[in-house]
C-alpha cells in the first residue's frame, strides 16, 4: 500500500509539471495495471511491486488529470473579460480588507457563462470629495452585483509566486471588481448551510475579537491563530517569524490541532469512566479517541482547513479508525494514508510549501523516533524531534525559498510550548467563552515571546541565503540527511553531509568573460530589470509599489536575484522618479546592498540615504564590466540645470568612470528596512519645465555581438535629444520600447536611429493605460522589428554573446508554463 501511495503522488506531481493536459485513458490504465497486481502470484514480488509502482503512478497522474479537467472546464470565456456581467451570488469565507477597500470570495448562483466561484474586490470611490463607503460585506450575504471579471492571470517570473496555481488549487476561475455605478443589491442578509454559516460564525469570532482586542499590537496574531486569518498578520511580524522559523506556529499547525485533539480526547475519557452504563457499551479510550478527532475537525474547518490541517486530521482519523477497529497502525502507513486523503481531496496541494513541509517534518519525526530503541526522557525526545526537523526541512527550504532560518532551533524550543500549550488554548477559551480577558492573557503572553523572536531576528546571521539548487541536489541532500539522522551503528553517518554539500556549493551558470544577460522581469505596466555579466550584477528600475507592505521589489526583483545567486548588487540605475519604475527600489536598496545609485532623483528623495554613493545620471557615463561596455545616453547636464531651485543641493556628481565601493553603507549607518518606510512617495525633480519622462536616464549595455538600449519612459522631446548628442550610440539590435509603448514615444525618427531587430515592451495584461499603443506597434511592424511582451512571455532573458558570430537570444518562460497558465506556449 506505502508502495502505491508512493507512486501515486509521484504520478501527481508529474501532471502538475504537464504544459497540456493528457487524455484521460491513463487513468483507465493504471486501474487496469492495479487489477493485474492481484493476479500475479505472491511469490513474484519483485513484479508486484514493478507493476504497483507503475499503477500507482498511472492513477495518480490519470486522477489528477480528470480533476484538472473538471477545474478548468469551468474558466470565464475570453469574451466576457473586461465587460459588465450582472451576477446574484452569496459571499463565501472571509473577506478581507483592504487598504482601498474589501476583497472577497464570491460564489455565482445566477450570471452567464460565469464560473461558480470567483474572487471580487470592492474599491472605496477614488477623486471624490464626498463618497459613498463600501458597504459591510460578510459571509453568508447574497448580492446582487454588476461586476468587470478577467481569468486568474499572475505575473510570471523564475523563482517568484505563482498566483494562477494558487488559484486553481482554491477553484477560483476568475477575478475582477464591482462596478458601483450601475447599482448593486443586497437581497438576503443571511443565508444558511454549509459553508456559509461556519464562514459566518468565524468571521463573527474575528469581529468580536478585534473588538476587544482594538489597538493591541499583536491582534493579528491572535485573530490568525483563531480562525486561521492569516492575512490580519501585519508584514513586519511575519518578518519576524520567517528569520526565526516559526511562521508554521503562527498558521494552523498540526501541533495547534493535535493539542486540542488530545486535551478532548483526555476531558471525554474522564467523563465516560464515571458514567458505568457508557463504559460498558463503548471503552473510554474508544469515546476519547472519537471526541479527539471530532475536535480536530471542528478547529481544522473553522480555521479554514488548510493542508497542514488537512494532514493532521486524516492522521488522526486514521488513528481513530485503526483503535475502533482494534487494529495496529504503523506511522508510515499512517502517514501515507493521510498523503493519499489529501491528494484524493485536492490534487494541487502538491504545489504548496506547506503541503512538503507538513509531511516532510511528520516523516522526520517518525523516522528519528521509530528507529531508536530503549526510552528517553521527554526533554531528550522533544530535543531529538526538533534536531530531526531541522535537519530534514533544511534542503527542503533551501529549494522553496532559497532561505534557511539558522535560529530556528532555538527560537522553536521556547515558541512551541508558550504558543501551541498556553496562548492556543487561552485564545480558544476567551474566544469562545464568556470569558474575553483571557484574550488580554493571551497577548501578554505573545507580546513577551515576540520580544524575544524579534531579539533573535535581528542577528546578523539568522538568516542563510542560498541560490535556487538543482533537482538532483535536492534529491541528494535528503538522502544525505536521512543518512545523517540514521541511529547509532550506521557506519559513517558523518559522510551524509557531502550529499548536501552540493546543494550550496553548484551554483547556477554566469555569463562568461565578454558576455551580459538582461532580464526584462514581468512587473505588470512597469519597469525592473536585471543586467549580468561575468563577476558583476546590476538593476535598471525596479517595478511598480503596490501598498505600504508590498512591492515588486521585495516580491519578484529580490526573489529573483536570490534564487539567481546574485547576494549583493554593484549597481542600482533608477531611470526617474515615477512609482512604476521606482516603487520597488527601496526594498532592493535594503536586500541587496548596492554599491552605488545612477539616477536623475531629487536630492532629497530618501533612496539616496541606502546606498554608499549617489551617483547622477547624466549622458557621457561610461563603465566597463568584464568586457561588457555601459553608457549613459540620457539625459544632458541640461536637465538638471533646469529643474534646480536657487541655493538646492545638487547631487554628488563624477567625470570619471563608475567604480563600485567597497562598502556599501557608511560605518555605522543603520539599515533602513523598506516595510517600516511603507511606499516609496514620488519625488520629483521640483519644478522642472519638462515632464518627469523626459528626465529618464537611457542606459546602453554593449558587447561584441550587439546591445540592449534600456530606454525608460523617454517620450518624443527626450529621443529627439538624444538623436541629437549622439545617434551613433543608439544603434541597438534589442530596445525597450520608450514608456511601454506609448503612444507619446516610439517616434519614426528615434525608431530610424536605434535599428532593432527585436523590441521588448514591459506591460501589464489588459492595462488600463492601453499600452502598447497600436499605432506605435503598427510603427514597429512596418520596420520588421519583432515585438516580445512580457504580459505574454512572462519574464524575458536576453543574451548578449562575446562574439560578434553568435547570435543574440530572447527567451521568454515557455518551458515553464503550465497547463493553468495564460501565458503563451512559444516563445
Amino acid at each position: 500500500m506505502r508502495i502505491f501511495i508512493l507512486a501515486f503522488t509521484l504520478g501527481t506531481v508529474a501532471l502538475q509539471q504537464q504544459a497540456e493536459l493528457p487524455l484521460l485513458r491513463w487513468a483507465l490504465a493504471g486501474a487496469a495495471l492495479l487489477l493485474g497486481v492481484a493476479l500475479v502470484p505472491g511469490e513474484k514480488w519483485i513484479a508486484r511491486v514493478l507493476l504497483m509502482l507503475t499503477a500507482g503512478a498511472l492513477a495518480g497522474f490519470g486522477t489528477a488529470a480528470w480533476r484538472a479537467e473538471v477545474r478548468m472546464a469551468e474558466a470565464l470565456p475570453r469574451a466576457l473579460e473586461g465587460e459588465d456581467v450582472v451576477v446574484t451570488g452569496i459571499v463565501s469565507g472571509l473577506p478581507q480588507v483592504t487598504s482601498n477597500g474589501v476583497r472577497f470570495a464570491f460564489e455565482v448562483e445566477e450570471g452567464t457563462s460565469v464560473p461558480r466561484l470567483i474572487s471580487l474586490a470592492w474599491y472605496e470611490p477614488w477623486g471624490q470629495s464626498v463618497a459613498p463607503q463600501v458597504p459591510g460585506i460578510a459571509a453568508g450575504q447574497r448580492w446582487q452585483l454588476t461586476v468587470r471579471l478577467k481569468r486568474p492571470r499572475g505575473l510570471f517570473n523564475p523563482h517568484a509566486f505563482d498566483f494562477e496555481a494558487w488559484a486553481l488549487e482554491r477553484g477560483i476561475r476568475a477575478t475582477g471588481y464591482v462596478r458601483t455605478k450601475p447599482g448593486y443589491q443586497l437581497l438576503t442578509v443571511r443565508v444558511d448551510g454549509w459553508p456559509y454559516t461556519l464562514h459566518r460564525w468565524r468571521g463573527e469570532i474575528r469581529n468580536a475579537m478585534t473588538a476587544r482586542l482594538g489597538d493591541a499590537r499583536l491582534k493579528g496574531v491572535l485573530v490568525a491563530l483563531a480562525v486561521g486569518d492569516q492575512d490580519a498578520i501585519a508584514a513586519d511580524d511575519w518578518e519576524v517569524f520567517w528569520r526565526t522559523g516559526v511562521g508554521h506556529l503562527m498558521s494552523i499547525s498540526g501541533l495547534h490541532i493535535t493539542m486540542l485533539a488530545g486535551l478532548a480526547f483526555a476531558f471525554a475519557s474522564f467523563l465516560w469512566v464515571r458514567i458505568p452504563f457508557l463504559t460498558l457499551r463503548l471503552p473510554a479510550r474508544k469515546a476519547g479517541i472519537v471526541a479527539g478527532v471530532a475536535a480536530a475537525l471542528a478547529y481544522s474547518l473553522l480555521t479554514g482547513y488548510a493542508v497542514p490541517a488537512q494532514r493532521t486530521f486524516c492522521m488522526l482519523a486514521v488513528i481513530a479508525l485503526c483503535v475502533l477497529c482494534d487494529r495496529h497502525g504503523s506511522p508510515s502507513r499512517v502517514l501515507a494514508l493521510a498523503v493519499l486523503a489529501v491528494l484524493l481531496l485536492d490534487p494541487w496541494a502538491v504545489l504548496a510549501a506547506g503541503f512538503w513541509l507538513s509531511f516532510g517534518a511528520v516523516a522526520a519525526i517518525f523516522y528519528v523516533m521509530g528507529l531508536r530503541a530503549g526510552r528517553q526522557g521527554r526533554l531528550a525526545g522533544a530535543v531529538r524531534e526538533q534536531l530531526a526537523v531541522t535537519v530534514a526541512m533544511a534542503p527542503m527550504l533551501v529549494a522553496l525559498f532559497q532561505e534557511l532560518s539558522l535560529v530556528s532551533p532555538l527560537a522553536n524550543a521556547f515558541a512551541i510550548p508558550i504558543v501551541s500549550f498556553v496562548v492556543v488554548p487561552l485564545i480558544l477559551l476567551g474566544a469562545f467563552l464568556p470569558l474575553p480577558a483571557l484574550l488580554d492573557v493571551a497577548h501578554e503572553l505573545m507580546l513577551l515571546t515576540m520580544r524575544a523572536l524579534e531579539a533573535l531576528a535581528e542577528l546578523p546571521d539568522a538568516m542563510l541565503e542560498n541560490h535556487a539548487p538543482g533537482a538532483w541536489t535536492v534529491a541528494a541532500a535528503l538522502l544525505g540527511c536521512a543518512w545523517l539522522l540514521a541511529p547509532r551503528g550506521v557506519p559513517l553517518r558523518s559522510c551524509g553531509a557531502l550529499w548536501v554539500a552540493p546543494m550550496f556549493l553548484v551554483v547556477p551558470p554566469r555569463p562568461p568573460a565578454g558576455e551580459a544577460w538582461v532580464d526584462v522581469l514581468d512587473v505588470g505596466n512597469g519597469l525592473a530589470v536585471v543586467v549580468r555579466t561575468a563577476g558583476h550584477a546590476l538593476a535598471y528600475d525596479t517595478g511598480p509599489g503596490w501598498s505600504g507592505d508590498a512591492d515588486s521589489g521585495s516580491r519578484i526583483v529580490v526573489p529573483f536575484l536570490r534564487g539567481e545567486g546574485v547576494r549583493r548588487l554593484d549597481g542600482l540605475v533608477v531611470s526617474h522618479a515615477d512609482d512604476d519604475h521606482a516603487g520597488g527600489a527601496m526594498s532592493v536598496a535594503a536586500s541587496r546592498e548596492p554599491g552605488w545609485l545612477l539616477s536623475p532623483l531629487h536630492a532629497s528623495d530618501p533612496l539616496h540615504g541606502l546606498v554608499g554613493q549617489s551617483l547622477r545620471c547624466e549622458a557621457g557615463r561610461r563603465w566597463r564590466w568584464d568586457g561588457v561596455e555601459f553608457a549613459v545616453l540620457h539625459p544632458g547636464r541640461e536637465i538638471y540645470e533646469e529643474s534646480r531651485r536657487p541655493g538646492e543641493e545638487s547631487l554628488r556628481s563624477r567625470e570619471d568612470s563608475l567604480r563600485p565601493r567597497e562598502e556599501s553603507r557608511r560605518p555605522g549607518e543603520e539599515s533602513l528596512r523598506p516595510r517600516e518606510e511603507g511606499r516609496r512617495p514620488r519625488v520629483g525633480g521640483g519644478p522642472s519645465r519638462r515632464k518627469e519622462n523626459d528626465r529618464s536616464c537611457v542606459l546602453r549595455v554593449a558587447t561584441a555581438a550587439g546591445c540592449v538600449l534600456l530606454t525608460g519612459d523617454i517620450e518624443a522631446r527626450a529621443e529627439a535629444e538624444t538623436i541629437a548628442r549622439d545617434r551613433e550610440a543608439l544603434r541597438c539590435a534589442v530596445m525597450l520600447l520608450p514608456h511601454h509603448g506609448s503612444r507619446t514615444s516610439s517616434t519614426p525618427a528615434f525608431l530610424d536611429a536605434v535599428g532593432a531587430r527585436i523590441g521588448i515592451v514591459s506591460v501589464g495584461h489588459r492595462n488600463r493605460f492601453r499600452h502598447p499603443n497600436e499605432l506605435v506597434v503598427r510603427r514597429y511592424a512596418e520596420r520588421g522589428v519583432w515585438l516580445r511582451r512580457t504580459d505574454e512571455e512572462g519574464a524575458l532573458h536576453v543574451v548578449l554573446p562575446s562574439d560578434s558570430g553568435r547570435p543574440i537570444a530572447v527567451v521568454g518562460q515557455a518551458g515553464r508554463v503550465r497547463y493553468w497558465s495564460e501565458h503563451r506556449r512559444t516563445p
